[in-house]
């Protein structure tokens, strides 16, 4: 294509814009409160997402070694444990750092298991992690069986209902997330389809002076294009305010390992190109979509 023909091309899609005001503006508010939703929902999927991912990967298998089992006993344990398929990482404690760790947890009532410190009944540990948390019961399993494992903890019953309600989480966000895509593909290219069909006569008096089918299309492509741009603007401001503003909150008021927002910088930004992309494709789309399914182009 000739540089002249596609500054003419650029140059007749700004002026469609601006001479079919109304319709314009009612492409873009359809573009603006679609996307808006899409990215609201985003945002919190996402985050959803990351708190799932930190409570799978904070599950642990905690080996209990047999009190009869000396050094040896042990190596012999942990080069077990390392062949098994799909380990990330093994750490041992030994009984006196669990017997601190216990002390801990009961806070000032704990004061009391100090008593068992020159003669601690615990058992030295080996903290397994997998590198897929959802291995983590057949992993247990496996160790279970081991020579020199007096106990193998795990959560088990919450840690299996934990990561069946993840997965049904994720594919129902995934699914939500869709649905949402195809509707604002329909609200979207609907409207665009109502500002195409009105210019019905501009479409006819070009086919009539020999414009070729692309001539006529690219236009249309480029004024699809704009209209999802300029209604994605919009969306981007708003839920990137608002994301700040939780953001801030959550991280000075809420001290939670477990509940942290993802950073503000850089997943803002790979929003806004997301949200940006996604309007200028379904804008494109539907207007293509229009002209040569309503027409005949």
């Amino acid at each position: 294509m000739k540089a002249r023909t596609l500054r003419r091309h650029f140059r007749e899609s700004f002026k469609s814009l601006a001479r079919n005001g109304w319709m314009t503006f009612a492409s873009v508010s359809a573009v603006t409160v679609t996307l808006l939703l899409v990215g609201v929902f985003f945002v919190i999927m996402m985050n959803l997402n990351k708190v799932a991912t930190n409570i799978e990967q904070d599950v642990e298998i905690r080996v209990h070694i047999d009190l009869a089992a000396n050094d040896q006993d042990k190596e012999i344990l942990k080069q077990q444990i390392d062949q098994v398929p799909g380990i990330k990482s093994m750490v041992y404690s030994p009984k006196e750092k669990e017997l601190d760790r216990l002390i801990k947890s009961f806070g000032e009532e704990g004061e009391t298991l100090q008593l068992f410190e020159q003669e601690n009944p615990l058992n030295d540990v080996f903290v397994v992690k997998t590198k897929n948390p959802t291995d983590t019961m057949k992993v247990a399993k496996q160790i279970e069986q081991m020579d020199y494992t007096a106990k193998v903890e795990y959560g088990q019953g919450s840690v299996e209902k934990l990561f069946s309600f993840i997965k049904v989480s994720r594919n129902v966000g995934l699914i939500l997330i869709v649905g949402l895509l195809f509707t604002a593909m329909f609200l979207i290219s609907n409207t665009i389809k109502i500002t195409i069909m009105s210019r019905r006569r501009e479409i006819e008096i070009m086919r009539l002076v020999g414009a070729t089918n692309s001539f006529i299309r690219w236009p249309f492509f480029l004024e699809g294009l704009w209209l999802g741009i300029l209604g994605s603007i919009l969306p981007i401001a708003a839920v990137s305010a608002a994301y700040y503003q939780v953001y801030d909150l959550i991280r000075e008021k809420v001290n939670n390992p477990f509940i942290q927002l993802i950073e503000f910088n850089p997943f803002v930004y790979q929003l806004s190109a997301v949200l940006i992309i996604m309007g200028a494709a379904i804008g494109v789309w539907g207007s293509l979509m229009s002209v040569r399914k309503f027409l005949k182009v």
